[in-house]
């Protein structure tokens, strides 16, 4: 009865532009029989309404919270083959209502992400009909409300289910690749959840998640003036610390890339960075790519670093940004604003900063220099940490010097106040294993006993407690045989030198003390150690 004189009623309610009995007719296939206690009426309801809304054809449009609703509600029938009936039915409604079903794609979405993993085959494969059909109109449309779609998005895509990851991933390449939707806005919202997917133990998701990915990073290579580089970089800081190679290496990649793309805006992040890259460096050949990739981050972020850093007025650097800053204001003061803060530095695995996800900031890419703040102490805390850790390999400890080397010759005046910290952990680096580590151990320390920002007002020699940064001037001795041979920049420094730099006297006299306290380093490496 439903199949043959329903569409006849219908039609004819249709010619007669009453709405009132349309509505009556969807009222009670949805009370009366879709929604009923017993399957057999409820089957009856769902082919009903997709029999409805054939017959009203363009005008079905007008009824569709009314027809979807219902069939969606059956979508959680225990019944298999009542959801299989409603998966036909919807099938049918959307094909007849195209584009006017867009203002009800959440709701269509949310009902299809859950049958991707409904256990029956025949429920999977009609829902993946409409997952099809569904997706063409979106194609094909420009219509589609992307802002009220991410929030469902960014729930869903953190699904274990392997079918429901793989329908997220499939829609998230459909969307990449309409013209008009430009998804690439919206990354920071859902990057952590397609590293999480990439993880999957299924390779075609892995892969699918691989493509997905490596579209996004050609898009932002393309237009980095449109990224959001802050909001994403405490997500890539997590990544770069996983436990899965491929989620490493490709996290590593995009930090190579975030990098060198956006330049000094990822300064106020480098404690995270630096967390994350300096122990991929001391990595054995088994993991040679992400060793490699990790070696281009760590130079390309010590480029960032300039002595205009040393310079900068700390007090101006601090001021809070609003919750919504202009363009021109997010330019000039990214630094201040909470989610220009690094990850918390520490040993081990950082934890994703909340804060820094929450708070959106855009960061357009300039060839200008965009003045950022040098978390010095984040930096300093994290390089000491890791001289501190005995377990990391030998490049890791070269880098580790390398940076704190770079940082006094580019901000002298700043990290001599981190001086009196280092100095004992320098001092017990020089009973190193390897040569080329206490080489650049020796470095960092005659670069600290030379430069003219650890000079101290009094003269002869101090424990080094109250030295202060200051603007006094080396006296340069006028014979070249009294040149010091420490560091490369202090050549001027010699010990007749009055105001001579009172670590460097700290230096020799510990020095001495761990000779004579340490027979084997004396015997071992004090030629070496001397020369």
């Amino acid at each position: 009865v439903l199949s043959s004189s329903l569409p006849r009623l219908v039609r004819e309610f249709v010619a007669q532009n009453n709405t009132s009995q349309i509505k009556h007719v969807i009222q009670i296939l949805s009370q009366e029989f879709a929604l009923s206690q017993h399957p057999h009426s409820r089957k009856g309801g769902l082919i009903g309404l997709a029999a409805c809304s054939i017959a009203l054809g363009k005008d079905s449009g007008l009824y569709l919270k009314e027809l979807i609703e219902p069939v969606l509600t059956c979508f959680n029938d225990a019944d298999s083959r009542l959801r299989y009936y409603a998966c036909e039915a919807l099938y049918n409604i959307v094909k007849v209502a195209r584009g006017s079903v867009l203002p009800h794609f959440n709701v269509l979405f949310d009902g299809l992400s859950k049958l991707a993993a409904d256990p029956d085959p025949n429920v999977k494969s009609g829902s993946e009909l409409l997952d099809r059909l569904l997706k063409d109109i979106v194609t094909e449309s420009n219509q589609f409300d992307l802002v009220g779609f991410i929030p469902l998005l960014r729930e869903r895509i953190y699904s274990n289910n392997q079918y429901a990851r793989q329908f997220i991933i499939s829609w998230i390449l459909v969307l990449e690749s309409v013209p008009d939707i430009n998804l690439l806005d919206y990354l920071p919202e859902i990057l952590d959840g397609l590293f999480q997917i990439l993880g999957d133990n299924s390779k075609e998701i892995r892969k699918m998640c691989e493509v997905a990915l490596g579209e996004f990073l050609k898009e932002i290579k393309k237009n980095p003036s449109s990224v959001k580089f802050a909001e994403m970089a405490n997500i890539l800081v997590i990544h770069c610390q996983a436990a899965d190679d491929l989620i490493q290496l490709t996290a590593m990649c995009w930090m190579r890339e975030f990098i060198q793309l956006a330049g000094r805006v990822m300064l106020p992040y480098s404690s995270g960075i630096l967390t994350a890259v300096l122990p991929c460096l001391s990595y054995d050949d088994r993991k040679k790519n992400i060793k490699e990739v990790a070696n281009v981050c760590n130079q390309s972020l010590m480029k960032l670093v300039i002595p205009e850093d040393d310079e900068m007025d700390e007090a101006k650097q601090s001021m809070t940004l609003p919750a919504e800053p202009t363009s021109e204001e997010s330019l000039s003061k990214p630094e201040a604003a909470s989610s220009g803060e690094s990850l918390p530095p520490r040993c081990g695995r950082s934890e994703l900063n909340i804060t820094a996800l929450n708070q959106p900031l855009s960061f357009p890419c300039s060839s200008e220099r965009i003045q950022v703040t040098l978390n010095l102490d984040g930096i300093v805390q994290v390089l000491d940490c890791h001289l501190h850790d005995t377990s990391i390999g030998m490049m890791t400890r070269i880098a580790v010097l390398k940076w704190l080397y770079h940082l006094y010759i580019k901000t002298p005046r700043k990290m001599f106040r981190h001086t009196d910290s280092l100095f004992p952990i320098l001092l017990r680096t020089l009973s190193d294993e390897s040569d080329e580590v206490i080489l650049k151990d020796l470095e960092v320390l005659a670069e600290i006993a030379s430069s003219p920002a650890g000079q101290t007002e009094g003269h002869g020699p101090s424990d080094g407690s109250d030295v202060r940064p200051g603007p006094v001037e080396l006296h340069v001795p006028a014979r070249a045989g009294q040149l010091s041979s420490f560091g490369t920049k202090g050549l001027e420094c010699s010990p007749s030198t009055p105001t001579m730099n009172s670590y460097f006297y700290k230096f020799m006299i510990n020095l001495l003390k761990r000779f004579s306290s340490e027979r084997k380093l004396l015997e071992t490496r004090g030629a070496f150690i001397i020369r």
